[in-house]
């Protein structure tokens, strides 16, 4: 597995690929996602497009006179479609880039954000009991992106799974080991920004390390959790 690179100097670049991580590292410890929110959106979306292209056809065929009456409601459930579609992706999805549900039930949901000209990366995690008398609990991270990005801009895993398997318990549960790893790395500061803090040296050696053990493993159908690059799935992106 080849280590993709990107500008350190890009903020969308570097939230785009840490948000790629998520879902590839929540899913190799058998989280499964919940894809609601992108279907709703995308089932809007081409609803909208249907009804556009439909207006088109029927105006070619038939003549504008014909389908003026027919047009004017398709203008109108166009507009509708879209103005819910707006409504869904800012107030309903947000900057939600995961949700998913642990092996042990809990529901898991990831929003992030990354202020213009701040290379911190924000975190807000909501986790709902199965139980449905226990209040979610919300968890909130904030890292600069230089824990878990080297020198020449590839991602190095261990740092950013150890901030989500040391913040939130359901994670910490599937992936112990990363746990293990922030008590065994942790400074004794005050700050919890200490628990996941890595020196630039340290992410050139787990980067390397990394690329070792997945051109070691290429040959496996074992899952690589942490490996040094992230998956881009069906070309998709969010701005920063």
């Amino acid at each position: 597995m080849s280590q993709e690179k990107i500008s350190v100097y890009n903020l969308a670049d570097l939230k785009n690929t840490s948000d790629d991580a998520i879902p590839n590292y929540l899913n190799s410890l058998k989280f499964t996602q919940s894809h609601r929110l992108t279907d709703v959106r995308l089932a809007i979306g081409y609803s909208a497009l249907a009804v556009a292209v439909a207006c088109f056809l029927w105006d070619r065929k038939l003549g504008f006179d014909d389908t003026k009456y027919y047009s004017a409601v398709a203008v109108l459930v166009y507009f509708v479609l879209n103005v819910a579609l707006s409504l869904w992706s800012r107030n309903v999805e947000g900057a939600t880039v995961y949700v998913g549900t642990s092996p042990s039930k809990e529901t898991v949901s990831i929003a992030t954000s990354a202020e213009k000209y701040t290379p911190i990366y924000n975190v807000e995690i909501t986790i709902t009991s199965p139980n449905a008398k226990t209040a979610p609990q919300k968890v909130a991270l904030s890292r600069p992106f230089s824990e878990w990005f080297d020198s020449a801009g590839t991602f190095v895993a261990a740092p950013f799974q150890t901030m989500f398997a040391t913040a939130v318990p359901a994670i910490g549960q599937a992936d112990p080991k990363h746990v293990a790893l922030a008590t065994a790395t942790a400074q004794p500061a005050s700050t919890a920004a200490s628990e996941t803090a890595y020196s630039p040296a340290i992410l050139d050696i787990l980067a390397k390390a990394s690329a070792a053990d997945s051109s070691y493993v290429s040959g496996s159908d074992k899952p690589v959790i942490a490996t040094g690059s992230v998956g881009k799935k069906g070309g998709k992106r969010r701005k920063a």
